[in-house]
């Protein structure tokens, strides 16, 4: 079965009965899954139920290719899951201010090794305090400095998007740093 086969809704959250009829796994399938495979993480809502975004939903639809049609065991499953996500580890920059185009661009360039000796900071060096400026921003017509606590306080629906985007990347990170005994 192939992912690009299945369409799935344009939705931000998807009930586990929805993503059972998207996916074609039961519904204690997914829990099962959910326990087995730290990257299938799905929240939940106040009243407990589990909410799956369209990634857990392309994620179920993974994990059901390699175990199904690619014949993995579970542990075989896992662990090519984890290598592929390490694999995709390049995050991508958001910022509320690009657009579709430019986020597909933007990545974050791997950091530069640690210096093989550092030497620790004498005591005028941590001392040293530097005063920063108040934060600012440019609008996009004019392009002039606007102090930022004279922008408009309810963000724009491209930055709340952002955000989100965000939001999913930092959690994605957390999930593969997290120590393997403490995952749920």
């Amino acid at each position: 079965m192939n992912q690009a086969a299945v369409s799935i809704p344009e939705k931000i959250f998807f009930k586990i009965g929805e993503v059972c009829d998207i996916t074609g796994i039961q519904a204690h399938v997914l829990r099962y899954w959910e326990s087995e495979f730290p990257m299938l993480a799905p929240q939940k809502n106040r009243a407990g139920q589990r909410t799956y975004r369209r990634r857990d939903v392309e994620m179920v639809l993974r994990i059901k290719e390699l175990l199904y049609d690619e014949q993995y065991t579970i542990a075989g499953a896992k662990k090519k899951l984890q290598s592929d996500l390490r694999g995709a580890s390049k995050l991508k920059v958001v910022t509320p201010e690009m657009s579709a185009g430019q986020i597909a661009q933007e990545t974050i360039p791997q950091a530069a090794p640690p210096p093989a000796a550092a030497t620790p900071p004498t005591q005028s060096q941590t001392l040293t305090t530097t005063t920063l400026p108040a934060p600012t921003s440019r609008t996009s017509e004019t392009n002039e400095v606007v102090p930022s606590s004279t922008m408009n306080a309810v963000p724009t629906n491209a930055q709340r998007i952002a955000m989100q985007r965000l939001k999913d990347q930092l959690h994605e990170l957390l999930v593969l740093l997290e120590p393997p005994q403490q995952r749920p």
